[in-house]
């Protein structure tokens, strides 16, 4: 009987993992509503996933491991969440409604899996409105005001974005406006009793995963006490890299002391205020893949395009990376001036963006193009929004290439009657001191033209242009990857032939760990300040967070295991690099509403730790595979016992993330799983992983080269989950 048990168990995992790779794959070709309806929601699959916790939850009784209270804690954990999820699915309601402001109380039909349903009660809007960000027209939150009439009876309630309006079980969302700021949609849901008992298993399931660890038999205990844990070595190098510039012959700019006036004023981008320095670092960057040229400062870059563009547009800054576009430019070489893009049968990229050209091609025009426009837009002044003034009592920020009109500063009012060609003439004019004055003076205007409080704070306007210029990621990612690398080598080097090095050297790889590790809090930090949320928001910043872990992990666990140090290192590097490929040219923007849930950061923070775990379990095994033959077994056996000791505490985290991600999802959209595609690879790597929990039962896995090849081998769901959705597959949860 529990042989049985045990093969239907995993069997009908072995069966779930394929069913769930295969749609997610259809959902990039036939969207998600069509998957879910033909694949997700079948009752052959839900009958699956019912199998997998009945059959799994009666093992555990029949095979007397019930006396292991938080195992056993955990598997009806699970067993509670596929009931609660079984509920939803069978008595749960969910749909949308869309009310207008001059609309009667007795809107009463709303939308549910395409059919008409009705409200027990009348529902309609009594008022809808955006909150901004201070000083912006960047949404801050979307709220609608509900008017319920039941039984002759009125009451009130306010939905916003993570604020639900709960009314006799029905629970209703804010989920988009109407152009006009007339009208609302709102997403709702019944769920008495399915949300309930899934939360039941969510918070067991967190008491129990905790409680796992300091449960006498358990697993992981035993582990612990294996003596070839005790065993070890140290080693330690260290690589310093310089870089420098070569000056060159270049076209007129400002001097560096007048660009960082220019640089010091504000200007509104990117939906916020903020120094034009920012502005320049984007630019400088989006053009030529780096924050500086040739020994001048982004500032410099976009003074000298703004004021000496007949000079600049000869110059050969423009970065072209594919092979394609350089053919139609005629260029030799990555970089193409402003000039190549057009010649006498006119601008060169025509054909190439039209409708009906090869996809790949007009993608690769497309970001050219991209390019070209922005440099138009700077050469214009359209994108230098740097006068501010109101509209009434919205604050509108101008720049040069605005239709001029009447406003409330008649030192603005006299700037724009000056025009642009006035304002260069007195740049080019090449007299520092009066360049200078200029800019101040456009900074006074800034100051005196709207209240102190639509500008940011001089402290937070200060840290971002720290930000601007201590922003030294690439380096740092050549010198961890670099130092990972050698380190790498000489710790296995190290562990074949049994030596240490002096301590002394240990200790130096600490303090440089250490000093990476400060940077990277510090940067983290100043970035989070800028934006006033914590820096998890994006794939630059999710990935900046797991090489911050990378490293934390490295300092908590370089004493018990030496092999973390080249591995904190490498993997810091590495997803450094990720950040630079992912997002060249990292922005830092107001959050939409949706993104401002703490229940958000403590999701992001607890997956990327999991990753990261896994990340050294991954590193572990490759060291495995390398060290095989000069080795001793027991040196093999330690590293994988150190890999089935982080593959624990990474598939807890990885789990609590999923269902605190869940509990976000419940609350911002009405809904805790949507089966998009990022959430079911999550669910697919804590399934993969999840086997090697189960040694007692899976006997392959107590056998340390198979732990190395499936620590490896499973790293891939991972690289799946955040890289293969985020640039293949898709879904609302990807972002680059």
């Amino acid at each position: 009987m529990k042989r049985f048990l045990k093969y239907l168990s995993f069997g009908a995992v072995g069966v779930i993992l394929p069913v769930l790779v295969t749609a997610t794959l259809l959902e990039k070709f036939y969207g998600t509503r069509v998957v879910v309806d033909l694949i997700y929601s079948s009752p052959w699959v839900i009958a699956l996933w019912m199998l997998l916790g009945v059959s799994s939850f009666t093992y555990i009784l029949v095979s007397g491991m019930k006396r292991l209270s938080m195992t056993f804690g955990i598997h009806l954990s699970f067993l509670l969440i596929l009931a609660g999820a079984l509920v939803t699915h069978i008595w749960g309601i969910r749909g949308q409604v869309h009310l207008r402001e001059d609309a009667p109380p007795t809107t009463v039909y709303f939308q549910s899996d395409g059919q008409i349903a009705r409200f027990p009660f009348a529902v309609s809007l009594k008022d809808f409105f955006l909150e901004y960000y201070q000083g912006t027209f960047a949404p801050m939150d979307y709220v609608s005001v509900l008017s319920i009439v039941d039984n002759d009876e009125t009451s009130e309630g306010t939905v916003s974005m993570n604020n639900i309006f709960r009314y006799k079980n029905w629970r209703f969302y804010q989920s988009g406006y109407d152009a006009d700021e007339q009208g609302t949609t709102l997403t709702l849901s019944y769920d008495p009793y399915g949300i309930g008992i899934t939360y039941a298993g969510y918070i067991g399931l967190l008491v129990c995963m905790i409680g796992f660890f300091f449960q006498k038999k358990s697993a992981f205990r035993s582990l612990l006490k294996k003596r070839a844990l005790r065993r070890g070595c140290t080693t330690a190098a260290l690589i310093f890299i310089s870089l420098g510039v070569e000056a060159e012959n270049l076209p007129r700019t400002l001097s560096r002391e007048a660009a960082d006036d220019f640089g010091n004023l504000y200007v509104y981008y990117n939906n916020r205020i903020c120094p034009l320095q920012t502005l320049a670092k984007d630019f400088t960057v989006k053009l030529c893949g780096k924050p500086s040229y040739k020994g001048l400062t982004s500032e410099q870059v976009l003074a000298g395009w703004l004021f000496f563009y007949e000079e600049w547009k000869h110059e050969p800054m423009i970065r072209i990376k594919e092979k394609s576009i350089r053919g139609i430019l005629r260029i030799e070489g990555d970089f193409a001036a402003l000039t190549d893009f057009s010649d006498i049968n006119g601008y060169k990229l025509t054909d190439a963006l039209k409708n009906n050209a090869d996809p790949l091609l007009r993608r690769a025009a497309d970001n050219a193009n991209e390019k070209y426009n922005l440099i138009s837009m700077v050469h214009t002044g359209s994108i230098l929004k740097i006068f501010p003034s109101y509209m009434g009592n919205i604050p509108v920020w101008y720049s040069f290439a605005d239709d001029i009109r009447k406003t409330e500063s008649d030192e603005l009012n006299l700037l724009y009657k000056d025009g642009i060609e006035l304002f260069l003439q007195r740049v080019r004019a090449e007299n520092e001191n009066e360049t200078s004055e200029l800019f101040n003076e456009i900074k006074k205007i800034q100051h005196e033209s709207v209240s102190e409080d639509m500008l940011p704070s001089a402290a937070r306007f200060e840290a971002e242009k720290i930000y601007n210029s201590a922003n030294y990621v690439r380096p740092l990612t050549i010198f961890c990857i670099v130092s990972g690398v050698f380190l790498f080598i000489l710790y296995c080097r190290a562990m074949a032939l049994a030596y240490a090095v002096h301590p002394l050297v240990s200790r130096i790889v600490t303090v440089v760990i250490f000093l990476v590790f400060l940077y990277l809090t510090l940067l983290m930090a100043v970035r989070g300040y800028i934006g006033g949320y914590l820096p998890l928001s994006n794939g630059f910043e999710t990935m900046v967070f797991m090489a911050w872990c990378s490293l934390l992990l490295t300092l908590l666990l370089k004493r018990r295991f030496f092999m973390s140090v080249p591995f904190g290192l490498l993997l810091c590097g590495l997803t450094l690099m990720v950040a630079m490929m992912g997002e060249t040219n990292p922005k830092i923007t107001q959050l939409i509403p949706v993104l401002q849930s703490p229940l958000l950061s403590i999701h992001v923070v607890v997956i990327m730790t999991s990753y990261s775990l896994f990340a050294f379990a991954m590193l572990n095994g490759v060291t495995a595979l390398v060290l095989n033959r000069s080795c001793t077994k027991q040196q093999i056996e330690y590293l994988a016992i150190v890999s089935r000791l982080i593959i624990y505490p990474a598939v807890f985290l990885l789990t609590i993330g999923i269902f605190v991600g869940a509990v976000w999802a419940n609350v911002s959209w009405g809904r805790y799983w949507g089966w998009d595609p990022k959430e079911v690879w999550a669910l697919i790597t804590l399934l993969v992983y999840s086997l090697a929990l189960h040694s007692r039962l899976l006997s392959p896995f107590n056998k340390p080269m198979f732990v190395h090849i499936f620590s490896i081998v499973a790293f891939f769901t991972v690289l799946i989950t955040y890289f293969g959705v985020n640039f293949i597959l898709g879904g609302m949860h990807s972002y680059v």
